[in-house]
């Protein structure tokens, strides 16, 4: 019979430790090389969603700013449009105003001149009573103050 020497034994522990070592490397490695061709599929499908995505994104873009451009024009032609009309209003209220608010004036002094001072002009009195906030005083204790 052979007997074993403590330097054997110590060998074969080590040995063991290094496969047990060795095979959990290779489980982690594994469960790696999963994870990474899971990450690498992920990538490459976000990646094929985004290209269409940002050219229609490109596109919206483009089309809003053709929208503005539009729309920058026109603010422009209101502007103008408002320009014009406001010195046409400024032109019309120097060039008419003034004579007609003669002309107005004229008639109303001949038409008070030829005829005279009408009834209706003239305020009436009224009856002895004056109205004060709300209530009426009568005539004579107005008198008395």
């Amino acid at each position: 019979m052979h007997t074993v020497s403590g330097g054997e034994v110590a060998g074969i522990l080590v040995a063991v430790f290094w496969a047990i070592l060795v095979s959990f490397l290779a489980v982690a490695l594994a469960r790696l090389a999963q994870t990474l061709k899971a990450t690498t599929k992920l990538v490459a499908d976000v990646t094929d969603q985004a290209v269409p995505l940002l050219a229609e994104a490109s596109t919206a873009v483009r089309s809003a700013q053709t929208q503005i451009d539009r729309v920058d024009a026109i603010a422009s032609d209101v502007q103008e449009v408002t320009s014009n009309a406001s010195a046409l209003s400024t032109t019309v209220a120097s060039t008419f105003g003034g004579p007609l608010v003669k002309v107005a004036a004229f008639g109303y002094g001949v038409r008070r001149a030829l005829g005279g001072r009408k009834q209706e002009d003239v305020p009436a009195k009224s009856p002895g009573r004056n109205v004060i906030v709300g209530r009426t005083v009568p005539a004579a204790r107005r008198k008395r103050k």
